[in-house]
């Protein structure tokens, strides 16, 4: 199972992140930034399989793929953005955290203006004049 892999690489790091603290403080976020890196390249291809997954559902609903494509993208945008953020925290800068929070969302709605626009056009389509 790869959660097992997963949470005994983190656990691992972890208390090594610990012990390597007290010495060496810069040696130990490294190593804590190193293993999250690794833990995302880890997951790299569940998450192709789910893109690919998804990509196929849509074929097979019909549904334009420029949409799918942009709500891909939101989640993607989604989950750098919490990745860098909890990074940037772990090292003690929360303001550059909550910066690169306000950038995803502004990035996210960005991105969602054209799907929005086309959801309240079919709306008022349905609307009876």
């Amino acid at each position: 199972m790869e959660i097992l892999k997963i949470v005994g690489v983190a656990l691992t790091a972890t208390f090594l992140a610990l012990i390597i603290k007290e010495q060496k403080p810069n040696f130990a976020f490294l190593l804590v930034v190193f293993v999250g890196c690794a833990i995302f390249l880890f997951l790299v291809d569940k998450i192709f399989e789910i893109i690919h997954m998804l990509e196929k559902l849509a074929v097979n609903a019909k549904v334009n793929m420029v949409y799918v494509e942009t709500i891909l993208k939101i989640i993607g945008i989604a989950y750098i953005a919490e990745f860098a953020t909890q990074i940037t925290k772990d090292a003690g800068q929360g303001a550059i955290a909550s910066k690169i929070e306000l950038a995803g969302k502004i990035l996210i709605l960005a991105m969602s203006i054209p799907i929005l626009t086309v959801l309240i056009e079919t709306i008022i389509k349905l609307i009876p004049s």
